[in-house]
């Protein structure tokens, strides 16, 4: 670490330590002396260790010439700032700055089609621009000082909303608890099953940060176009609710209902018939959509063939449409290993694959992860022959969400 990196973190390590007993006026002044005690380029260090801006410092250094040369300067021990001093309210001296603002940041919320800003960024400075057009003299640190008192604050999008209710959505939740419940009294095995989002492989930026030496980020491609070559990674997961343990299929070709099934036989070869060998049963929960959903045909046919081969009665329940989030599977492993590749770029398949099996928790979790280099078609059609051949029992109670599908012979 060179002389310049030690000093800037001397000052860091100083200034966090008084940073909550000084007030104001004293930080700026501390600054002034630190600055003023490293000589040469001392206000750009101590600017980049506090975080204090350079007038900052420079008003700090001006008040302390002062008081050497008048011990009066102008302060009494009760005020930071000289008479007159912080911001100014340029809403004192225009009446109508307040109103045009609210107009402004409120209209997409009152649903008002002619605002100007309601198709445009809500920046601080394009607001700035709008009311200075209107004939407001106003800057863009004002606004932001005025949203603040508001209490307004930079806020991202959030996914809170799942659509339209089904009328029957508590009731299948209550319906698929009662079932878990159940198949665990009885000792039999309870999966989660679904496909986490496919991932490009290769030197991609992968979102999230990691502790780095400073001034050394990893260096990854500025475009994200899928490397033909290396593909993309499809994570599909099985997770056991009872024994809070996993097995993920990185297949490297298609989602598909035959993948979903080729995951779930995988499970059971490598973990499920090693954990529950007397079993005769086996719950899955499984999202509304998507390559394991209820609508699939082909998925009920996989089925049929996993119940064939491992002589299982294999029962499903379903979330209902748009819950998917409430399937354990996304936020009791799919969520940790998502954390524990963070900043991590997938530069290679074994990379993905050890970064999965990898994943643990506080609270136990292990997961199993292996590489799926199968071909899984797209577009096969089941006929009705074919779906009339499954052994499919409705349950009583939403029948398409709910069914078992028991071994032939």
């Amino acid at each position: 670490m060179g002389k310049t990196s030690c000093t800037i973190e001397a000052v860091r390590t100083k200034y966090q330590l008084l940073q909550p007993l000084m007030t104001e006026r004293l930080r700026r002044q501390w600054a002034a002396c630190e600055a003023d005690s490293l000589g040469r380029g001392g206000v750009t260090l101590v600017a980049e260790a506090t975080g204090l801006s350079r007038t900052t410092i420079w008003a700090g250094q001006r008040e302390l010439r002062r008081r050497a040369d008048q011990p009066q300067d102008g302060l009494t021990p009760e005020r930071v700032r000289a008479p007159g001093g912080g911001r100014h309210l340029v809403e004192q001296g225009d009446s109508a700055l307040l109103p045009a603002l609210r107009a402004l940041v409120e209209s997409s919320t009152r649903g008002d089609p002619q605002s100007p800003l309601r198709w445009t960024s809500k920046s601080t400075r394009r607001l700035a621009e709008e009311l200075c057009g209107q004939g407001h003299a106003v800057s863009h640190q004002t606004v932001a000082a005025l949203l603040s008192d508001w209490g307004y604050s930079l806020q991202a999008n959030r996914k809170t909303k799942e659509g339209q209710d089904h009328p029957d959505r508590d009731a299948q939740f209550e319906h698929i608890n009662q079932q878990v419940r159940t198949f665990q009294e009885e000792g039999q095995p309870v999966i989660s099953v679904d496909a986490k989002k496919k991932e490009l492989i290769g030197d991609f930026r992968n979102p999230g940060r990691e502790w780095r030496r400073r001034g050394h980020p990893e260096e990854v491609r500025a475009k994200d176009f899928p490397d033909k070559q290396l593909g993309k990674a499809i994570p599909e997961g099985v997770y056991d609710l009872d024994r809070n343990d996993g097995w993920v299929s990185v297949g490297i070709d298609h989602d598909t209902a035959e993948f979903a099934g080729a995951s779930i036989r995988r499970w059971w070869q490598e973990m499920g018939s090693l954990a529950y060998p007397e079993v005769r049963r086996l719950l899955i929960t499984a999202d509304a959509g998507g390559s394991n959903g209820y609508r699939s045909r082909l998925w009920k046919v996989t089925l049929q063939g996993l119940a064939n081969e491992l002589a299982l009665r294999i029962s499903v329940c379903h979330f209902p449409p748009g819950t998917s989030k409430w399937n354990k599977i996304e936020h009791r492993m799919f969520c940790h290993i998502t954390k524990n590749w963070r900043g991590k770029p997938l530069r290679s398949r074994a990379v993905v694959v050890n970064l999965i099996g990898n994943t643990t928790t506080t609270t136990g979790l292990r997961i199993r992860a292996e590489l799926d280099t199968n071909a899984y078609r797209l577009g096969i059609k089941v006929s009705d022959k074919e779906l009339a051949e499954v052994r499919l029992e409705k349950a009583s109670f939403h029948g398409e969400w709910n069914y078992t599908i028991a071994p032939k012979g």
